[in-house]
């Protein structure tokens, strides 16, 4: 007799936790693709007489539980770190429109919100040294 951590399958096969936690993370790996459509390479541009090196950086993450429509209801927390002096520092200094990610949390089995900007090395070294985290 299975206990109530296994799971019946559409074909009658049940599945015990270990095994469950394994196909999970054969399909995270099958869904996960390495980069985001928006993600550029970092890049080198001259301007005026200096070399400007500009990269996507991660400015903030953000843990989504297994929710029903996970990009409705990370929303608020996105609007809520818009509007902090954070989020107003790196609106008004990226060199392009911030995006964002969604990659599972397999710490969590839900969703991983990973907010992306295109710095300059300057305003990244100024934002991680008054807000970001060391890498």
């Amino acid at each position: 007799m299975c206990s109530s951590h296994c799971r019946n399958l559409p074909n009658g096969h049940r599945l015990g936790r270990k095994k469950l936690t394994h196909l999970l993370y054969l399909c995270m790996a099958i869904a996960h693709r390495e980069q985001p459509d928006h993600w550029q390479p970092a890049e080198v541009k001259i301007i005026g007489d200096r070399a400007v090196r500009f990269r996507d950086v991660c400015v903030h993450e953000i843990r989504m539980g297994d929710v029903e429509d996970p990009d409705l209801f990370v929303a608020e927390p996105i609007w809520k770190w818009q509007e902090s002096d954070a989020g107003r520092f790196i609106m008004e200094n990226a060199v392009d429109k911030p995006y964002w990610t969604r990659t599972m949390d397999p710490q969590t089995y839900g969703h991983m919100y990973r907010i992306m900007a295109r710095l300059s090395e300057q305003n990244e070294t100024f934002w991680r040294l008054k807000w970001g985290k060391n890498e």
